[in-house]
């Protein structure tokens, strides 16, 4: 269990203040994930860990609303008037969340970010909704959403709370709430929790307040076994709402920005993908995959005529295939195959062009039993 440090007991009345009047994150909920029964331990919690993070070496592109007239939606106000609220965020709001990206960017990751003013390529759609709070979708809940709908939105300026935008695109990126980690062994004053909630700025109803705060992740859904008190995705907490651990009891805010845990996890998951690593992968090939579980391995595929072609994984492995096509240096998405918990590998077929260049990416979730894990182009 972390010890606390400066960031714990010991906090300004400036901090103090700044904690009580805190607005909170509301991540959306997240389609439970169906495995079957009697996959074991280790592999679920495998599966289920890496259930919403993305292959890494995706460019996902974001959108800001730009038409304040037709972005938005009609909300009913408490005396029955209803008012127009656009999606659409002033410059300053949107260089916040600019350089959000450019932070997660600097830690040195597979992922890339990119602005596109194309609001049918981009994989994650920004509002500024004023009085809809903070929050996003979960990895790659995003794209199970309606190609207009918000992915994420910002309810409030910026400009008092930057690392809002640092922490949701945690959650876009695939990480769920810190203060919710089974390890952290926190136990709450749950009434005054509500209670807190319920009252301005957050204004939460108790299922809202249980979900995002109260209710604790299952095991399977963490990395490792350690909690971060300090982390981007950890909200800040005023005096009396934590009973447990004891020094906490006075309150508890994060040191604010990017922990070192939030770089070394956000790592494991997406790690730097040098060109080296990009191994060719030619037709009627099979190469063992030669990564450990959660791990992934990186193909070139330089197809020597035109046609359709298999690429499949081999083994007693759960694993994800992602195939995506240089388009003047910028990696598209073309198909993806996941078998996870499967009795089955994946699979796709996929026509690919002679003189063009794509990239196979495949995510080892888990492997087991003596036979490695392979993957074929035919």
């Amino acid at each position: 269990m972390a010890k606390p440090g400066a960031a714990g007991a010991r906090r300004t009345k400036a901090a103090a203040a700044a904690v009580a009047d805190r607005q909170f994150c509301a991540v959306k909920v997240s389609t439970p994930v169906e495995l079957p029964a009697g996959l074991g331990a280790e592999r679920t919690s495998a599966l289920v860990v890496l259930r919403s993070k993305w292959s890494n070496g995706t460019v996902l592109r974001y959108y800001f609303y730009t038409d304040s007239g037709r972005d938005g939606e009609f909300v009913t106000l408490q005396d029955g008037t209803r008012e127009w609220r656009t999606y659409v965020g002033a410059e300053h709001q949107r260089r916040i969340v600019r350089d959000a990206f450019a932070k997660w960017k600097a830690l040195g990751i597979g992922l890339d970010f990119k602005e596109t003013n194309d609001r049918s390529e981009a994989e994650i759609r920004i509002g500024f909704m004023l009085g809809d709070g903070s929050w996003s979708y979960i990895g790659t809940d995003v794209l199970d959403q309606g190609q207009n709908d918000r992915t994420m939105n910002f309810g409030w300026d910026l400009r008092r709370d930057p690392d809002t935008a640092l922490h949701e695109i945690g959650h876009t990126l695939g990480l769920p709430h810190e203060h919710q980690n089974p390890n952290a062994g926190i136990v709450w004053d749950e009434e005054a929790v509500y209670l807190d909630l319920a009252a301005p700025p957050n204004k939460w109803k108790r299922e809202k307040t249980h979900y995002n705060i109260i209710r604790k992740l299952d095991s399977d859904s963490v990395q490792g076994s350690s909690w971060d008190p300090d982390s981007i995705m950890h909200y800040s907490f005023k005096r009396g709402l934590i009973l447990q651990p004891a020094h906490y009891a006075g309150g508890l805010t994060p040191a604010g920005g990017l922990s070192a845990r939030d770089e070394t996890w956000i790592k494991t998951f997406y790690p730097a993908i040098p060109g080296a690593d990009l191994r060719s992968l030619a037709s009627g090939e099979s190469q063992l995959l030669q990564v450990g579980n959660g791990e992934q391995a990186n193909f070139i595929v330089e197809p020597g005529e035109n046609r359709k072609y298999k690429i499949q994984t081999f083994g007693a492995c759960d694993t994800q295939i992602v195939m995506f096509e240089d388009v003047d240096g910028d990696w598209r998405y073309l198909a993806a195959d996941d078998d996870s918990g499967e009795s089955r590998n994946a699979l796709i077929n996929l026509r690919l062009r002679k003189g063009r260049r794509y990239a196979a990416r495949v995510r080892l979730k888990y492997a087991s039993g003596s036979t490695p894990a392979s993957v074929m182009l035919w």
